[in-house]
């Protein structure tokens, strides 16, 4: 289980290999939300989301030896491709289980950066499945997306990030922070460090609509699955329920789950490149959709909003871009 200590180890490990992301602000998007947005832009971090954190986390604290003989990963492209560098910057081989469906920028970028990559049909294989043979026939180390407690500290970083830029922008210590979730190794991570560095701060977990486990999960006090697996815009945060590990910290520490609607996460991208001058996917623009689009069901005058990641193909990014009349 991660706590602070490990939090803060993974911390002293990334210092000096992480971008430490700023809070981005827009008077537009306050007018839209009718409270202070502030905006983490993780899309601008290495690899182009959050998850290189949680990969350089958990690879760095891997016995020397069993490092040099490879990891691996399974992944829609994001953990991929932050796996994929981790490794390649540590010298070690990294074998990645990615969907055939993913973005082709995802699985070109992860093959960009040195990673053997193994495609599989998310629609009839299991991901868990293929990565636990892999492992087991080449003596690689997985790592997990989210139920790994090196990489949930790891991602935790976020956390203690926003804790400090908030303090130092005057944010009120009671702000509510949403965060893109998937299996809800961010989201988990997040709500660990702030539970000791802004106690006040309440996280919430923000999915897209046809795939919001997370939320049906903690109004059931019970881990609810997707009817579906794929499908839709947001494949960087589509898992099939949330994580073993990671559900019980978000039961203890989250409040109630959020979900938008694919439109509306295209409305935040169209916006966030407009205000913010970023580049966001489906997957990393929820929370900001949230924030903008859902302020009825959110409390106070700040609200913090983790944009999670930025690999978007183009043709999806045209999409975005299509709302911009309505921005």
């Amino acid at each position: 289980m991660s706590d602070i200590d490990m939090i803060s180890a993974a911390a002293g490990r990334l210092s000096g290999h992480i971008r430490r992301t700023p809070l981005l602000t827009s008077p537009f998007l306050d007018e839209i939300a009718g409270r202070r947005v502030f905006v983490k832009p993780e899309c601008l971090q290495h690899t182009g989301s959050f998850k290189f954190r949680g990969a350089w986390s958990a690879i760095s604290a891997l016995d020397p030896g069993l490092r040099a003989k490879g990891v691996l990963a399974y992944s829609s492209g994001n953990h991929a491709q932050g796996v994929a560098l981790a490794a390649q910057m540590h010298g070690a081989p990294s074998v990645i289980v990615m969907p055939s469906d993913a973005p082709a920028l995802k699985i070109a970028n992860t093959k960009a950066l040195g990673a053997e990559v193994v495609l599989y049909d998310r629609g009839r294989e299991a991901r868990e499945e293929i990565g636990d043979r892999l492992a087991a026939e080449r003596g690689l180390t997985l790592i997990r997306p989210y139920d790994e407690p090196q990489v949930i500290a790891g991602q935790a970083s976020v956390g203690l990030e926003i804790a400090e830029q908030a303090a130092e922008l005057g944010v009120a210590d009671s702000a509510q922070v949403l965060v893109c979730c998937g299996g809800g190794g961010l989201t988990s991570g997040v709500a660990l460090a702030l539970e000791a560095k802004a106690p006040k701060m309440t996280v919430r977990p923000v999915e897209p609509e046809g795939f919001d486990d997370v939320a049906r999960s903690l109004q059931a006090g019970a881990i609810q699955r997707n009817a579906a697996e794929a499908g839709g815009l947001c494949d960087a945060i589509l898992t099939p329920a949330p994580g073993q590990i990671t559900f019980p910290i978000l039961s203890r520490l989250c409040g109630p789950g959020l979900v938008v609607t694919e439109e509306e996460a295209l409305r935040a991208m169209a916006l966030a490149f407009l205000r913010l001058k970023i580049v966001l996917e489906p997957g990393g623009a929820v929370a900001l959709a949230a924030a903008l689009f859902h302020g009825t069901e959110i409390d106070g005058e700040e609200v913090i909003a983790v944009a999670s990641g930025g690999n978007v193909d183009p043709e999806v990014f045209r999409l975005a871009l299509d709302r911009l009349d309505q921005a």
